[in-house]
């Protein structure tokens, strides 16, 4: 059993070897520190769920994402460095990014740079879905951006822990999932939505809505921007019904990649005439 905790996490004050130097954000299940590991002198994330959420129920689940989606070995992929009771805080850790995908597109991204991590966040899930595992909320606050540009997509696991014992039914995050998985049924298919809507927030500038019906808001930014082929594979992986969308994200990225010289010869074309 785990004891309440002895006080409030503040910001500037010790957590067992960990000082909290800022708060990065919140949600319904979690706040996230920026904190400094006092011992090996490297800066993490420190997720911290809600007192009153860590139930046994909770952590039985989570123990159970986790020892799935730990053996997940990918450089797009953000590794749990451990998950314990401290002070009466249940803490996960994991590496400290340099921001968000989510503050990164509140700013203009260059088409080569938003395609390469359209690529990187493919290639991280479809590691995943060959090793079987969904990861069910993925949306630009779960993706960390590190030096060089690499991006990692993190929660793995514990968002999906936390919504089945919160909700008991569809996980995710509304306005970033497919239809099918707010109905409690994700799949292979519901991650390749979600990616779906990311590339097309990345290309187009605009967020895609339901009905997602074609088309969509910010079409003609995604037209001058977009080689045809792309924008192809971006409206197959937001088809409604799933069975019209890729199977999984292995099979996305193999069409996703097969793009990539005919979309940078037309972004450079397009930026040397426009």
């Amino acid at each position: 059993m785990h004891t309440k905790p002895k006080s409030p996490v503040r910001v500037g004050t010790r957590l067992g070897k960990y000082r909290i130097e800022r708060r990065l954000g919140a949600g319904g299940f979690a706040t996230v520190y920026a904190a400094f590991d006092t011992l090996l002198g490297i800066k993490v994330a420190l997720k911290i769920p809600s007192p009153e959420l860590v139930s046994p129920q909770l952590l039985e689940e989570f123990r159970r994402e986790a020892r799935l989606t730990v053996q997940l070995d990918h450089p797009n992929i953000l590794p749990i460095r451990d998950a314990a009771f401290i002070e009466g805080h249940f803490v996960i850790v994991s590496p400290m990014g340099e921001r968000t995908l989510a503050d990164r597109i509140q700013k203009r991204i260059g088409f080569e740079l938003a395609f390469d991590y359209v690529s990187q966040l493919l290639e991280g899930v479809a590691y995943a879905h060959e090793q079987g595992v969904i990861h069910c909320d993925i949306k630009p606050e779960n993706i960390l951006l590190f030096e060089d540009n690499v991006i990692r997509l993190g929660d793995f696991g514990i968002a999906k822990a936390a919504q089945t014992t919160i909700s008991g039914s569809g996980t995710g995050t509304l306005g970033h999932m497919a239809p099918e998985q707010a109905m409690g049924k994700p799949s292979t298919r519901s991650d390749v939505f979600s990616i779906g809507l990311i590339a097309y927030r990345i290309f187009s500038g605009k967020w895609p809505e339901y009905p997602f019906e074609w088309p969509l808001e910010g079409a003609a930014q995604l037209r001058r921007r977009a080689h045809g082929d792309l924008i192809a594979v971006i409206r197959k992986s937001l088809e409604v019904n799933p069975r019209h969308r890729y199977r999984d994200a292995p099979q996305m990225l193999s069409v996703f990649e097969q793009t990539r010289l005919k979309a940078i010869r037309f972004s450079r074309r397009n930026r040397v005439t426009g």
